[in-house]
C-alpha cells in the first residue's frame, strides 16, 4: 500500500460514504477503488460545504470528507474550512501538500500552518510510517470534545511512499463525559428557586441527540425553550421575563446574527468545553459535559427533588406561549398572507410550510435576507430538520451544506433558501447536484437587489447603483442542467412548489426562482 491507499482505507472502516474533491489528490483514485465514490464540485469552498452537511447531518457520528490539491485547490477551500469553524463542524480535510524540502520556501503554501486558525487541530505529514497516527488523531478531534474541522497535509512523496508492515487502524469512538454530581445538584436548586427560568438550547443538543430529553426537562421544571438563534417575538417576551437562563450545548458566543442574552440575568451554562464558561458571559455556575448525560442528571436530580402536580403550571406556560405566539403572527399575517406583487418573501416561506412534509424536510437558509426571513417563522417538526446557522455569514454557504445532507439523508427533501446575492457566489455548484444526482431543492428569492445592505451603501448606491443585481436564474439553472421555474405571481407559487419537490423525487435537484419585493421587514425583537 502506498499512502494514499493507506489514507483511503482508513476512511473506508470509519464509514465514508463519499469523498467530495477537486482534482488534483492522490486519494481520489485510491477513494475509488475502494467504492468510496468521489464527489467533484466546481469550487473548492463548496466542496468543503458538503462536508459539512454531512456531518451535520450524522450527528458527528460519522465525517464528511473533502479532498482538495497542493497550492491552489487548498487555497480555494480556506472559506469552507472558516466557516465550519465557527460552527463547529466536524470534518475532515486531506489537502495536497508542496514537497517537504520546499515547505519553508517562501511563498510556498503551507496549508496545515495557515489552516491552523480555523481549524481544531491541522498536521503535516512527514513520513507515510506516521499516517494511521495522524488520521487517528484527526478522527478523535473530530468525535471528541468540542467539535470542529480538521485537516492533514500530505505531500506527494508521503502520498506515493510505500507503507511498511500491516496497517493496524480501528475506528475511533465517541467519548463522551457527565457533569459534576455536585454541580448538578447546586444547578437543580438554582433552578428549583427561579420565578422564570428558561432554557437556551444550543446545536450541541443536537450533536448529542437529546431533543426528547431536552422536552422532558422543559416539562419537568417547566420552562420555555428558546433557541440560539431565534428573534421572535416569544423569545423577547420570555427572555426579558426570565430571571436564570440555563445554556446548554452552546457556547454562548456573541455574534451580531444572533440573540444576546441581556444583562442582569443568572446564568447556568452547560457546555463539553470548558474554554466556553466565562468567554462571553460571567457563569454563575456551570455545568461541564455532553448535553445528553447533562439534561439526564437533572432530569433525575429534580425528579427527586420537585414534589407536588406541576401540569397545572405547564399548561399555564402553554398558554402564555401560545397567546404570545398567535399575538405575533396577528402582527406579520399582512406579510404571511400578502398577495402583493413583487412577491412578499413572507408569503413564499408561508407556502412552503403548509405545502410541504415538514416531517420529512431538512432546511436551510443562506445568508442575509434570506437568513433574518426564514429563520424566525420556518417551524420545525422533528429534531434536526432545519440546520443554522449564522456566527460566520459567508454568501452561498446554503448549497453546499444542502447537498451534503441530502447525500446525508438520501430520503428527505431537502431545501435552501438563498438570495440573488447567494446563488451569484457559489451558483454554478448546482451543476454538481445535477451531474451527481443530488436530488436538492434550491429556493432563489430575486429581488435584483442586495436589499440587506441598503442602509450602508446609501450614497453608492443612488449615485452608481453599486447595489443593484441582476439575473434570470431560472435560465441559469436551465443550462446548468438543472429544472428550474420562475413564479412571479402569488397564486403560482403552491403549485410551483408542488412540481418542483415531484421532480426532486425522481433523483433530479430542482432551482425555484421567485421574483420578491425588496423587503427590509425582520422580525428583530430584543
Amino acid at each position: 500500500m502506498n499512502g494514499a491507499a493507506v489514507i483511503a482505507e482508513i476512511l473506508k472502516r470509519e464509514g465514508t460514504e463519499f469523498l467530495s474533491c477537486y482534482p488534483r489528490n492522490p486519494l481520489i483514485e485510491a477513494s475509488a477503488a475502494l467504492d468510496i465514490r468521489p464527489i467533484l464540485c466546481r469550487q473548492e469552498r463548496v466542496g468543503v460545504g458538503i462536508a459539512d452537511g454531512y456531518s451535520r447531518v450524522k450527528r458527528g457520528k460519522r465525517n464528511g470528507v473533502f479532498a482538495a490539491q497542493a497550492g491552489p485547490g487548498i487555497e480555494n477551500a480556506f472559506p469552507g474550512v472558516a466557516q465550519a469553524f465557527s460552527e463547529n463542524v466536524p470534518l475532515l480535510v486531506i489537502a495536497g501538500g508542496m514537497p517537504l524540502g520546499r515547505q519553508y520556501v517562501r511563498p510556498v503554501f503551507r496549508a496545515a500552518n495557515v489552516f491552523r486558525p480555523v481549524t481544531k487541530w491541522s498536521a503535516l505529514a512527514h513520513c507515510v510510517q506516521e499516517l494511521p497516527d495522524l488520521m487517528r488523531r484527526a478522527y478523535h478531534a473530530m468525535r471528541n470534545g468540542k467539535a470542529g474541522p480538521v485537516l492533514i497535509e500530505v505531500p506527494d512523496e508521503v502520498f506515493t511512499a510505500e507503507y511498511q508492515g500491516r496497517l493496524d487502524y480501528a475506528p475511533v469512538p465517541v467519548h463522551r463525559a457527565a457533569p459534576d454530581p455536585a454541580a448538578v445538584k447546586k444547578a437543580a436548586e438554582m433552578l428549583l428557586a427561579a420565578k422564570q427560568p428558561l432554557l437556551w438550547a444550543g446545536q450541541g443538543v443536537h450533536y448529542a441527540e437529546a431533543s426528547e430529553q431536552l422536552a422532558a426537562l422543559a416539562e419537568l421544571l417547566p420552562a420555555p425553550v428558546a433557541a440560539t438563534r431565534s428573534r421572535s417575538k416569544m423569545f423577547a417576551d420570555f427572555m426579558g421575563r426570565a430571571d436564570l437562563i440555563l445554556a446548554i450545548g452552546s457556547s454562548l458566543t456573541v455574534t451580531n446574527f444572533g440573540p444576546a442574552v441581556p444583562p442582569g440575568k443568572t446564568i447556568i451554562h452547560s457546555s463539553n468545553d470548558p474554554s466556553d464558561i466565562n468567554k462571553e458571559y460571567r457563569a454563575d455556575h456551570a455545568l461541564v459535559g455532553d448535553a445528553a448525560l447533562v439534561i439526564d442528571a437533572l432530569i433525575s436530580e429534580l425528579s427527586h427533588r420537585k414534589s407536588g402536580d406541576h401540569h397545572n403550571a405547564l399548561a399555564a406556560l402553554k398558554a402564555d406561549i401560545a397567546a404570545g405566539k398567535k399575538a405575533w403572527l396577528d402582527e406579520w399575517s399582512k406579510h404571511l398572507s400578502s398577495d402583493e406583487v413583487p412577491i412578499n418573501q413572507y408569503r413564499v416561506i408561508r407556502d412552503l410550510m403548509r405545502t410541504l412534509d415538514r416531517d420529512n424536510v431538512i432546511i436551510t437558509h443562506d445568508s442575509g435576507s434570506p437568513r433574518e426571513q426564514l429563520l424566525p417563522f420556518w417551524e420545525t417538526t422533528v429534531p434536526g430538520s432545519y440546520m443554522g446557522w449564522g456566527k460566520s455569514t459567508q454568501l452561498g454557504y446554503g448549497l453546499g451544506i444542502t447537498m451534503g445532507a441530502k447525500l446525508a439523508a438520501p430520503k428527505k427533501l431537502c431545501v435552501n433558501v438563498m438570495g440573488d446575492a447567494a446563488i451569484g457566489m457559489t451558483g454554478m455548484d448546482i451543476e454538481t447536484a445535477a451531474r451527481n444526482r443530488i436530488a436538492i431543492l434550491t429556493v432563489v428569492f430575486n429581488n435584483g437587489v442586495m436589499a440587506a445592505e441598503r442602509d450602508v451603501l446609501k450614497l453608492s448606491t443612488k449615485k452608481y447603483g453599486a447595489l443593484t443585481v441582476s439575473g434570470n436564474y431560472a435560465k441559469v439553472a436551465e443550462g446548468l442542467n438543472v429544472a428550474s421555474t420562475r413564479v412571479e405571481k402569488p397564486a403560482a407559487i403552491v403549485p410551483a412548489i408542488k412540481d418542483a419537490v415531484a421532480v426532486t423525487e425522481t433523483g433530479a435537484p430542482f432551482l425555484l426562482e421567485f421574483v420578491v419585493k425588496e423587503g427590509y421587514d425582520f422580525s428583530r425583537y430584543s
